[in-house]
């Protein structure tokens, strides 16, 4: 589930829609979380599904480190990519934002954790980077772990919206880890490697 403040907009001919914050996010505030009604697919469901089916559960979902398909419900599904994204997800089902979100900006993702099969040329900005790959999770995981890492910093010192839909048990452990102030587990964790 996306966080409340957000909402779907038309950003332009050549991205189509995203989602955009409607209100100040800060970061360490949790974007999206997993939850219930997302659906978890696994190739064999979906290599029986219709043609048109695949090419939705294609173009809207990601890859988990199960090599499942997580498609969802909500308007997640529109979250764009972005080099500079101001989300990141954690190794816990949920994304925070890295970064403060401004009302009418974007909430991105860098698609380079989302585990993608194929590469792919993104929008270039100024990023040294312009393609996405299958292996960007090797390659950036520490980097992004810095990032998360700061972010964290003020996970509970934000408003927390979506805490509830977070299972206790995680939620435990991420607590338990910045009050001893112990290391997070790696975005490694994410990596699905289909070889």
């Amino acid at each position: 589930m996306m966080h409340p403040d957000t909402e779907v907009r038309f950003i332009n001919d050549q991205i189509g829609y995203g989602v955009v914050a409607k209100k100040l996010i800060p970061r360490g505030t949790i974007t999206w979380v997993k939850d219930d009604l997302d659906r978890v697919l696994s190739t064999t469901e979906v290599e029986r599904m219709h043609p048109e089916m695949q090419k939705q559960v294609d173009k809207y979902s990601f890859r988990n480190n199960k090599g499942q398909l997580v498609l969802c419900w909500d308007q997640a599904k529109y979250v764009n990519h972005s080099f500079h994204a101001n989300c990141l997800s954690s190794a816990y089902d949920f994304e925070v934002a890295v970064r403060d979100i401004q009302p009418g900006e974007q909430l991105t993702d860098d698609y380079g954790y989302l585990n993608v099969s194929e590469p792919f040329k993104a929008v270039d900005e100024g990023a040294g980077r312009d393609t996405v790959y299958p292996d960007d999770l090797l390659k950036y995981h520490e980097k992004w772990d810095r990032q998360l890492h700061e972010a964290f910093q003020d996970f509970e010192k934000v408003q927390q919206p979506l805490m509830d839909l977070v299972p206790a048990a995680v939620l435990e452990k991420v607590t338990l880890s910045l009050k001893n102030n112990e290391p997070l587990d790696s975005i490694l964790n994410l990596y699905y490697n289909e070889k």
